[in-house]
This record gives C-alpha cells, sequence and structure tokens, in this order.
C-alpha cells in the first residue's frame, strides 16, 4: 500500500512511522524544504528509539520505506491513501485539498488529521468531496492508536470503510464519528473531564497535585484498558443495567452541579499554573515529555504482549 504524508510537522513524522512500521510505502511532501530535511532525521531517531523499546523489529527496513519528495504530485503518484498535516487554517486546509483533489488519482482515500475543523468546511465545492474526510489521531499516534474518523455529509461509505481498513492494517484503533461536531469524539470526553477537574480545585476540594492522583492511580488505571461502559457493566454483579439503577440518581444529583459553561478565569489558570510549576518547574517539560513517551512505550508493549 502506498501512502503520501503532506505536512511533515510532528504529527506528520508521526503517520510516517505508522505507516511504514505497517509495512506501507511512504512518500513525504512539505511546502517547506528545511522542514522536510529536518523531519526525515527525526524519524530515523524515533524509529530508532521504538526499536530500542522493542515496539518494532527493523528500524532499517522501516526507515527504508520512508522517502522524500520534493514535488507535491510525486508524492500523490500511485498513493492509495493521503494523511494531511498542514496547519489548523481553514485557507491552508481549502487550499491543499483543492490540490489534492486534483492531483491524486480518483480511488485516493483524502484524509486530514485537524483537530478543530471539520471535513466539511475544506471540501464543499471540490469534485472528488465523497473521498474527503477527517482522520483525527491522538499525539503521538505511534504511541497512542485510536484514530477518529469523521466524513462530511457528503462522504461516501466506500471511502469510510477504505480508511478504516487502512488504519486496522497499520495497527491503529479507528474510530467512526456518524456525525460532523465540534471536537469529535476524545476531545468532548477529554473536556468534560477538564472542566470538572477545574472546577474541584476553584471550588477548594482538592489540590490540583491530588486530583491528578485521582485519575492516574484511579480511574485511569482501568481506563487504560477498558472504556466507561465497560467499566460500569463490570461493576455491578448484573451488569450496566443494574449499575444504572444502584447509581443514577447519585450522577443525575451531581451534573446539577456541573451545568456551568463559563471560561476558566484567568486567576484559576494563575493558580493552576502555581500549582504545577511547583511540581515540575518549566524547565524540566520537555525531560518530562519524554518520560511520559518512554511510559507510554511501556505501556503499549504491555498491551501487545496480552491477550485482548
Amino acid at each position: 500500500m502506498n501512502i503520501a504524508i503532506i505536512g511533515t510537522g510532528l504529527i506528520g513524522q508521526a503517520w510516517a512511522i505508522v505507516f511504514a512500521r505497517g509495512g506501507c510505502q511512504v512518500r513525504l511532501w512539505d511546502g517547506d524544504a528545511a522542514a522536510l530535511e529536518r523531519a526525515s532525521g527525526l524519524i530515523a531517531r524515533q524509529i530508532a528509539q521504538l526499536q530500542d523499546e522493542r515496539l518494532l523489529d527493523d528500524a532499517q527496513a522501516v526507515s527504508a520505506r520512508i522517502q522524500s519528495c520534493g514535488e507535491l504530485a510525486q508524492a500523490l503518484q500511485g498513493a492509495d491513501y493521503v494523511q494531511e498535516n498542514l496547519p489548523e487554517v481553514l485557507d491552508i486546509k481549502q487550499d491543499i485539498f483543492r490540490k489534492l483533489d486534483a492531483l491524486a488519482a480518483p480511488q485516493t482515500v483524502l484524509a486530514s488529521s485537524t483537530s478543530s475543523i471539520p471535513a466539511s468546511a475544506f471540501t464543499a465545492d471540490l469534485p472528488g468531496r465523497h473521498r474527503c474526510l477527517v482522520a483525527h489521531p491522538v499525539n503521538p499516534p505511534y504511541l497512542v492508536p485510536v484514530v477518529e474518523l469523521c466524513g462530511a455529509p457528503w462522504t461516501d461509505a466506500a471511502s469510510m470503510e477504505k480508511a478504516r481498513s487502512v488504519m486496522n492494517q497499520v495497527g491503529q484503533k479507528p474510530v467512526t464519528v456518524h456525525k460532523e461536531l465540534e471536537g469529535f469524539i476524545l476531545n468532548r470526553l477529554q473536556g468534560a473531564l477538564l472542566r470538572e477537574a477545574f472546577r474541584l480545585v476553584q471550588k477548594g476540594y482538592v489540590s490540583a497535585e491530588d486530583l491528578d492522583v485521582t485519575v492516574k492511580d484511579g480511574l485511569g488505571l482501568r481506563w487504560s484498558f477498558m472504556g466507561p461502559f465497560e467499566t460500569i457493566d463490570l461493576n455491578a454483579p448484573r451488569g450496566l443495567a443494574e449499575y444504572c439503577a444502584r447509581y443514577g440518581g447519585m450522577f443525575r444529583s451531581i451534573a446539577t452541579e456541573q451545568t456551568g459553561t463559563e471560561a476558566w478565569s484567568p486567576e484559576l489558570v494563575a493558580e493552576l499554573e502555581r500549582q504545577r510549576r511547583e511540581q515540575l518547574p518549566q524547565d524540566e517539560l520537555l525531560q518530562r515529555r519524554l518520560w511520559r513517551d518512554q511510559r507510554l512505550m511501556a505501556l503499549m508493549r504491555h498491551k501487545r504482549e496480552l491477550p485482548e
């Protein structure tokens, strides 16, 4: 399978690793030649680290499947699937998708990594709009495999199914979003948890540190291998319906306190920033991000070694 990666920033680099690791031939293109050159070195370094962590077997072979292209048409030649990763600016998305639709073969699926712009906003006037969709990853996608697939109202079922098949073939975990909505699924779930987390700190119920402990050493342990519906299904002797009968009233009562839509205040943000910097000075953020990725690698390795 031939894959074109359009835009070679952090997300584009990560997608290149996903597809090359999955056995695909990958062509990279970026309008900035310097960015394209930098990407090749960064990708090789990340692939070597994945081999060191036993998350792939042959770094040299994976790297050999990735090729940089100076021209957009060259990157698109023979492509079965395109993953676009340019900045989150509507005009830029509209311009690149016009070019992709004109240059790519008619059967090629065109997907965007956008995390905020619906496909309908940048594909409405395209002759090939039926083959365009969003494939929104979680950063970095070579460590966090879920990818949200969301078409425009005119995206056809065949293109959605092909995108889902491509993601399954390269080891990602595709989720189909049936209708366009702001934030897709993951960010809406994350946003709901964040809003309540901010509120609990603001009201003085808990510190930022202990809130994080509640998630990472509580909810997060189960959520690393089960979703919220399976979690509650297993938390009552006869399953989900019994759980809802037991605890639905409590959650309804709690929900009456969770109906605010006000912005996070500058004072609250400043207080959370103060608490976080006490725990982690700003000059240690990069090192902690590297630690995070190593922990994600260990978790991925653990999950791969166990049966579903």
